[in-house]
């Protein structure tokens, strides 16, 4: 994102781009949510982000279908049809006129009208938006790799206690770990479940390769669409992929590591802890993958391209 992507409306700075909320679509320096609302005092809410590059959604329908699910087990209601809330995606990138774009689709638990404790009285509200693409590692950290810290002092929150399953804004553990990385130089982190296995980080699942195979945590950590892309992609490469317990000494002897996210796809790894990983170099596995995702945004199979000509 450059300066040429914010705007400014009473001395604050906001992304240019679209929101809908209330049934309309407006600017981003618009858009609001109350101070009541369940989403803000109770993080009661869940979300999907997917995003457009060079003017296609990659993946829409899985990330709508993962949509679907949070908002069932949250009992949490959308009267869109998924059509509709395509549509409505569709709008917020066409109306902003984003080619590259990083869209959001939300809904928050509500504002009750008697301020009650009880949710069931709260009303569901809807809201999505598009901004500039903007991706966890920056295009130096694409070509020569992120540097990684393993945070020990921080527990990922526990499936127990919150479904990771269920997209969610409980990052107080991430942030928390974040800070611990930037104090040691790191350039983002990684941080364990309770039983000290290696989880996941702010926004991302981590994979290493190991003797050509692929190994990622499958234990308390979102199961992202990127990560299935990467199985996806590994099966058509017939590279052997594997979910599973993973230590820390498991990732330090890694061979290569890259880490996965809507917010920049396959993003190589190539420092742990001060320590280089391999030669310090991006490896071969992960750059084929790398290729391979970028060439996949063209498969009308996986993308779908937005018509910015049309009404």
């Amino acid at each position: 994102m450059t300066t040429a992507d914010i705007g400014r409306l009473d001395g604050l700075t906001y992304p240019t781009g679209m929101a809908f909320m209330a049934g309309q679509y407006m600017p981003m320096s618009e858009a609001r949510i109350s101070v009541l609302d369940w989403g803000l005092l109770h993080s009661d809410v869940t979300y999907d982000t997917v995003h457009v590059w060079n003017g296609k959604f990659f993946r829409l329908d899985l990330h709508l279908a993962r949509f679907r699910r949070s908002l069932a087990k949250l009992r949490l209601h959308v009267s869109l049809s998924d059509d509709e809330i395509r549509d409505v995606l569709v709008q917020c990138v066409k109306r902003s006129g984003l080619r590259n774009a990083y869209v959001e689709m939300l809904c928050t638990r509500g504002i009750s009208p008697t301020f009650s404790r009880d949710p069931r009285e709260a009303i569901n509200q809807f809201v999505a938006f598009a901004v500039p693409y903007g991706s966890v590692a920056n295009a130096r950290q694409l070509k020569e790799g992120l540097h990684l810290h393993v945070i020990d002092t921080v527990r990922r929150i526990p499936p127990e206690s919150v479904d990771p399953q269920i997209k969610n804004y409980h990052w107080l553990d991430l942030v928390t770990a974040l800070f611990e990385g930037y104090e040691a130089g790191a350039e983002t982190v990684v941080i364990k479940d309770t039983g000290g296995n290696i989880a996941e980080g702010p926004g991302f699942n981590i994979f290493i390769v190991r003797q050509g195979e692929l190994f990622t945590p499958e234990h308390g950590v979102l199961h992202g669409i990127t990560r299935r892309t990467v199985f996806d992609l590994a099966a058509t490469l017939s590279i052997p992929a594997h979910a599973c317990d993973m230590s820390e000494t498991e990732l330090r002897g890694a061979d290569e590591i890259f880490i996965t996210s809507t917010a920049g796809g396959i993003m190589p790894v190539t420092k742990l802890n001060g320590t280089s990983i391999g030669d310090g170099k991006p490896g071969p596995l992960t750059r084929a993958l790398f290729d391979a995702y970028w060439a996949k945004h063209d498969d009308p199979a996986w993308s779908l391209t937005v018509d910015y000509d049309a009404p």
